[in-house]
């Protein structure tokens, strides 16, 4: 009994170590993916969050836009300017990084928190999409793009059939495609979550964003703030062109404004463009971005965004008033502040535009506790505060 005991344990040993082996095998074979995911459920860590913020591409698929030949488009200092009453501790409360103003174009603050450095390539998030408008805008004014109320599917037609179908670039640029999507970031089981999953294990976001069937309203009937709208612009980009997204901005974009660093975008498995979010810039290429547009689409001795897709973006454009312009935020009460308006990010980071004061202030951000109540207003405040002091 014993010995057929003993033969009995050694079975079960070798049972077990057959089935093990294949299960190792799938762990290792699936390693990378398997610590993105990892990496994307500890992203927002409090103890990881900072670091994270600025090593996105160790993290991610990603690829690098080549900033281009041409010399570094120079950014002066000028006199320092002092910031308003109250600001060190809104930067500690807010888990601020970095801080670059620029008044006349030219730097009258610069700090870096946290253990950031200038020479971090900081997560954009949200305000790519003001970017990837940007590079839209040039694609109409070229007359590659040239109807702005053509249905998606023009360019995507892998959105058929979809909750894109019948939205036009238009409506997806103002935010009001009316497809449903949970924007929630604190929910595990949110579309947006449920997209971070897709990035993590190498799946495709063209196919995610064709598998969205729900709409909560009818295309161009009112603002839906849906980050997934901005990945089909995406598409109809590589729909009009041939090309990745990133390689069209590094053409259009990135390559003429004379970047200090090449950035690095987020890409999904398949190597398409994580536009809606996945920029990665140090802190004074954003607010070069937003000094060019400040000038109007001028920057580096050349107009590089047309001037009126500028003003077009920057001024109230989403149905019944809302606050959005083509990828850009715009205050409902813009006239009151001087036409201000901004590119957002979540977490925390802001390219804020005050024409009326001739100001630029580029900020990034690991606020972790974003989600309280009245955060964005305070940072809305806080920001138009920095402007006005000189």
């Amino acid at each position: 009994m014993k010995q057929l005991g003993q033969k009995a344990m050694r079975g079960a040993i070798r049972v077990g170590m057959a089935a093990a082996l294949p299960i190792a095998g799938l762990a290792w074979w699936k390693r990378d993916e398997i610590a993105r995911l990892r990496a994307v459920n500890r992203l927002f860590e409090p103890d990881r969050i900072v670091g994270n913020f600025s090593n996105m591409p160790a993290l991610f698929h990603s690829r690098e836009i080549a900033r281009g030949d041409g010399p570094v488009s120079e950014l002066v200092h000028g006199t320092e300017e002092a910031l308003p009453e109250g600001v060190e501790d809104w930067i500690e409360r807010r888990w601020v990084t970095a801080l670059v103003k620029l008044r006349h174009g030219q730097i009258t603050h610069e700090r870096y928190f946290r253990g950031t450095a200038p020479e971090d390539l900081r997560i954009s998030w949200s305000m790519a999409k003001s970017f990837l408008s940007a590079t839209l805008g040039i694609l109409h004014h070229q007359g590659v793009i040239p109807d702005l109320d053509a249905p998606l599917t023009r360019f995507a037609p892998q959105l058929k059939g979809s909750g894109y179908e019948g939205v036009s670039i238009r409506d997806a640029l103002v935010m009001s495609s009316g497809v449903a999507f949970n924007e929630d970031y604190l929910d595990f089981h949110s579309d947006i979550n449920k997209m971070g999953r897709v990035l993590a294990m190498g799946r495709s976001m063209d196919a995610f964003a064709a598998s969205l069937k729900i709409r909560e309203a009818e295309p161009g009937a009112r603002m839906l703030y849906v980050s997934i709208d901005t990945h089909v612009l995406g598409m109809v980009i590589a729909g009009a062109t041939g090309a990745d997204p990133a390689e069209v901005m590094r053409e259009l974009l990135i390559a003429p404004m004379g970047l200090e660093a090449a950035p690095v975008m987020l890409t999904d498995g398949l190597g398409v463009s994580f536009v809606l979010g996945g920029l990665n810039l140090r802190t004074r290429d954003y607010a070069r971005f937003g000094q060019m547009f400040l000038q109007k689409g001028f920057w580096n001795g050349r107009q590089i965004v047309p001037e009126d897709w500028v003003a077009q973006s920057t001024a109230l454009q989403a149905p019944k008033g809302e606050g959005y312009g083509y990828q850009w935020w715009v205050p409902v009460d813009t006239a009151e502040h001087g036409g201000d308006y901004f590119a957002r990010g979540i977490y925390g980071q802001h390219i804020y535009v005050s024409p009326a004061t001739d100001t630029v202030i580029a900020l990034n951000a690991a606020d972790w506790r974003f989600k309280e109540e009245g955060v964005e207003e305070e940072n809305l405040a806080m920001l138009r505060r920095i402007a006005e002091v000189s």
